[in-house]
């Protein structure tokens, strides 16, 4: 997306979407600090499965589900905390995400996990988690890179 000084990358491999949840500890504790999630794969491939997952693990009530439509879902945490959910599939121009206010969101320092991140890599700040969701033969390979500008 961007060129940053830092990028720390790190894998687990799954073999069903089920086992997701169970991940969101190691994922939550490999991007601490950083509000701003990058989810990256293709349909199905368990990017809202993924949300829905780190939601619980993070404490909310709401009906954590797909923003296909909407485009962005809000989520309460117990501990008062937002999260906002975005699915920028359906956008066809960075105007339409300016539209949103997706610059707003991003500055808000709220958490933000960005499904279809591509129109908007202009406008990402220089701390944020890139988590792609690969779908292979025997199940699911999820890497994580952290990137952090050091200056």
């Amino acid at each position: 997306m961007t060129e940053l000084d830092t990028a720390v990358t790190k894998e687990w491999n799954i073999t069903s979407v089920e086992e997701l949840e169970g991940l969101v500890p190691a994922l939550w504790e490999a991007g601490k600090g950083i509000s701003i999630w990058l989810l990256l794969g293709q349909m199905g491939s368990g990017k809202t499965t993924l949300t829905r997952a780190l939601c619980n693990f993070l404490g909310t009530a709401d009906n954590v589900s797909s923003p296909t439509f909407p485009i962005v879902n809000e989520y309460v945490l117990t501990s008062g905390e937002k999260i906002y959910h975005f699915d920028l599939y359906r956008l066809q121009s960075l105007r339409e995400a300016m539209d949103i206010g997706i610059e707003e969101y991003l500055d808000s320092g709220s958490w933000c996990l960005i499904e279809w991140p591509g129109l908007i890599a202009s406008l990402l700040p220089s701390n944020y988690i890139e988590l792609e969701l690969l779908v292979t033969d025997t199940g699911r390979k999820i890497s994580l890179k952290r990137y952090e500008n050091q200056n």
